[in-house]
């Protein structure tokens, strides 16, 4: 079982979902992009002595949406999670995120590494970067198409079990029990049709991005020490490592399974396993 929780920050809801006893190891969890809190429930009942409290990003689940016409730029939810840990009165934390939450999380240690204790990143490392000369053309392009979509809506489903089906065979596939966990949480019922919760701007392009030498940048910054688990089905693994040099102190995991590997049994396991050794705490491999 999990307590929900909810933060305001500038207006706006923060929610999120905690699992753990008040007095375990405080860890806040991020999510991937158009997933939501909910993705940490496998590896969250494997950490009994972890405090683990995962955040409904901006726009994603059950927290708010940014205002219309107002981009989803990743940088932005670094001042969110502070806010959050500020309202825990979390001064240095561990943090662990998964693919977009893992870029938020490394952008946030870069940009603050008096914050953070320890990170946690699984199969990402950082926002998608390019190179300066192609900004211009790509600002062009997306100023564009964000002009020709208007007010998108994501498709709805018939029902929650076409839902789930089609969450079950996406381009990065889960479990049953897995997409179950995560459109619990990220779909709503109305007039007989499963809707989005989230915000269908977040599928937009961004206006502004990172270039090579911004994110070279942030990563050179982090003064924790890092553990990178990455999936042998995952994606990026060889930018990713062209990158570890720049971090002083990390470590990378290669394990089995796909793109949400701490969603299947055996993935979880073993990141708890890891997380568990690294914050001196007894896992629960008996949980799944």
């Amino acid at each position: 079982m999990h307590n929900s929780l909810s933060f305001e920050v500038n207006g706006r809801r923060i929610a999120a979902m905690e699992w753990g006893q008040p007095d375990g190891v405080p860890l806040l969890a991020l999510h991937g992009w158009l997933d939501n809190a909910a993705s940490f429930t496998r590896l969250a009942r494997m950490l009994p002595g972890v405090r683990l409290i995962a955040l409904d990003l901006c726009g994603h689940g059950l927290s708010d949406h940014r205002p219309a016409g107002m981009p989803y730029y990743i940088w932005d939810n670094v001042p969110e999670v502070l806010a959050v840990a500020d309202q825990l009165g979390l001064r240095r934390f561990d943090l662990l995120g998964h693919s977009m939450g893992a870029a938020v999380s490394t952008l946030l240690a870069g940009a603050f590494p008096g914050r953070v204790r320890r990170l946690f990143l699984i199969d990402g490392l950082m926002p998608l970067d390019y190179e300066a000369g192609q900004l211009p053309e790509l600002m062009a392009e997306a100023l564009q198409k964000r002009a020709r979509a208007g007010r998108r809506v994501l498709r709805p489903y018939g029902s929650f079990e076409q839902a789930v089906q089609a969450r079950m065979g996406g381009r990065w596939p889960v479990c049953r029990e897995a997409a179950q966990w995560l459109l619990e949480r990220g779909m709503r019922e109305q007039d007989g049709n499963w809707h989005w919760r989230s915000d269908s701007a977040l599928t937009l392009p961004s206006v502004v991005r990172l270039c090579d030498a911004q994110i070279d940048a942030f990563l050179g910054r982090i003064g924790c020490p890092v553990d990178l688990v990455m999936a042998e089905q995952g994606l990026g693994l060889d930018r990713v490592q062209q990158k570890l040099p720049l971090i002083d102190d990390i470590e990378l995991h290669i394990y089995p399974g796909g793109h949400h590997l701490h969603l299947e049994a055996d993935g979880a396991a073993r990141i708890a396993k890891l997380i568990s050794d690294r914050l001196q705490i007894e896992p629960d491999q008996g949980i799944g």
